[in-house]
């Protein structure tokens, strides 16, 4: 109900002194005071009926319109109860502040005033909640029948006049009603930063350039644990500004898309498996493995790069890695990592990860997020070996490095452990026990550690006194073990290539 609509009501009796330009405010409910002090016990929008009875009131009603323009009040109206005609110094306030002024007879009671504006109200609502159960309808009946957020979008769009998008972390669009939004990196960086939501944007640059648009984020309430792996509507205009149906429109949008992404990520689970089996150990054969890839959508004769990602749990990392990677057809968790594969088709690859993980950062307050990429290959024999250089990577740098978030590429990481990571299974695991499956099969026979002395004593570079102190242990007794190591392996541990060759089939554990 506005302001001009009560003034309407012939029978009431009501007569504007002053705010002709605010007739179209809209009245959110009645409250009857005669305190000064009154803004604290208001919530915007607010006719507020006065007589001006206490002697306060009188003496400082300058006092009380400064009160109601803080308070985001409607209008103030002044019953004739015990003077004649509404005080000039009234009048002047409101004139200067620019708060309506409504002079109310003496014959009316304010509680007749409250009773029609509540009636009114009552039934605006249940209109409103009529129109907003058959827009419900036909929102459910358009996403049942398969025609996707796009057309819901548009039909929002249509019956409310006000444009709504759905936006990823990263700002890219994941859908709209077919009109292009502004600023979308922008937005993408307030609602990470937001210190609640719903937030409010204003001074967004329209697509010609001129500023001062108003757009409101909301949250897609989804499994994920953290914005970073989650959506965000985008509403036009500020929400606090609308009618009551507008809002609950714009959180049935935000309901909608997140049964939409959880159908979506219901059909990624096929993909996921397809990417499981391309990476199963157990497929060795280079034609298996191109069957499968082909299965994946990827070229087995073409250069493709593999990707690591971690962050949270397993279901936010792959949530994360599939916003940084919208081109990989399948996104799957290795041991808690999330990894793709992915053609080797963008030149820009990294540079785009780096500007996408900057951006996430900014959400970052005890977590990490951390992202390796591998050298290009090409070839089923060398799929594997990618997407372990790719986890090798991301381990590293997450190791060595400090700060929340990074993107590492292999080039950037030189050591051992890529070179391992490389190597095809078959070849590590058979270098590995020929040098230390005698050693094991002693431990297990003798109850003894010559697998953990031999690691001590690599690890402190063969100083024997290091050595026999981090295992507590007389340094005859390390002699005697590092003897019976060079009898069971046929090595010799004074010389600098036996000593990599142990230390490397070690690291390959």
């Amino acid at each position: 109900m506005k302001l001009r609509d009560l003034l309407d009501i012939g029978e009431l009796g009501l007569r504007l002194l002053s705010g002709e330009h605010a007739l179209d405010r809209p009245i959110r409910w009645v409250y009857l005071t005669e305190l000064v002090e009154t803004g604290r016990y208001l919530s915007g929008n607010e006719l507020v009926l006065t007589g001006l009875i206490g002697p306060q009131l009188r003496e400082c009603p300058e006092a009380l319109v400064e009160e109601l323009v803080d308070a985001g009040a409607t209008a103030l109206g002044v019953g004739l109860s015990v003077q004649d005609e509404v005080p000039g110094r009234v009048r002047e306030a409101c004139a200067r502040s620019g708060l309506p002024l409504v002079e109310v007879p003496r014959e009316l009671s304010f509680g007749t005033i409250s009773e029609v504006v509540t009636r009114r109200l009552t039934a605006e609502r249940a209109a409103g909640l009529a129109t907003v159960l058959g827009r419900h309808r036909r929102l459910i009946s358009s996403v049942a029948e398969g025609s996707g957020l796009r057309r819901v979008f548009e039909l929002t769009r249509a019956e409310l006049g006000r444009a709504c998008w759905v936006v990823s972390p990263t700002g890219r669009v994941i859908t709209g009603p077919g009109r292009d939004l502004p600023e979308p990196v922008r937005l993408a960086a307030e609602y990470l930063t937001a210190g609640r939501l719903p937030h409010v944007v204003n001074g967004v640059n329209g697509a010609d350039g001129a500023g001062g648009g108003s757009y409101t984020l909301l949250p897609v309430n989804t499994r994920a644990a953290h914005r970073v792996a989650g959506w965000f509507l985008v509403c036009e205009g500020a929400l606090v500004d609308v009618p009551e149906e507008s809002r609950e429109s714009a959180y049935e949008l935000a309901a909608l898309t997140a049964l939409e992404r959880a159908r979506l990520e219901e059909g990624h689970r096929v993909e996921r498996r397809l990417l499981n089996a391309l990476l199963d150990p157990a497929v060795a054969e280079p034609a298996e493995v191109a069957a499968r890839m082909r299965a994946c959508g990827l070229d087995p004769e073409r250069r493709f790069v593999a990707v690591a990602c971690e962050f949270g749990g397993a279901d936010d990392g792959v949530a994360v890695l599939r916003e940084l990677m919208p081109e990989a057809a399948a996104v799957t968790a290795l041991e808690g990592e999330a990894v793709t594969v992915v053609p080797d088709a963008d030149p820009d690859l990294v540079e785009r990860l780096r500007a996408s993980v900057a951006l996430l950062e900014t959400a970052l307050v005890r977590e990490r997020l951390t992202v390796g990429v591998s050298a290009p290959a090409a070839g089923p024999s060398l799929l594997r070996g990618a997407v372990e250089e790719a986890r090798h990577t991301r381990r590293l740098a997450s190791a060595r490095r400090t700060g929340r978030a990074h993107v590492v590429t292999s080039d950037e990481i030189h050591s051992h452990a890529l070179l391992l990571a490389t190597v095809p299974d078959g070849v590590r695991r058979s270098f590995r026990d020929r040098l230390l499956a005698p050693l094991q099969v002693y431990d297990t026979e003798h109850h003894s550690d010559l697998v953990r002395t031999l690691t001590a004593f690599l690890d402190n570079s063969g100083s024997w006194n290091r050595c026999a102190g981090q295992l507590h242990l007389h340094v005859n007794t390390l002699r005697y073990r590092i003897r019976r190591i060079e009898e069971l392996t046929g090595r010799d541990l004074s010389t600098l290539e036996d000593r990599v060759d142990f230390f490397l089939a070690l690291r390959a554990m």
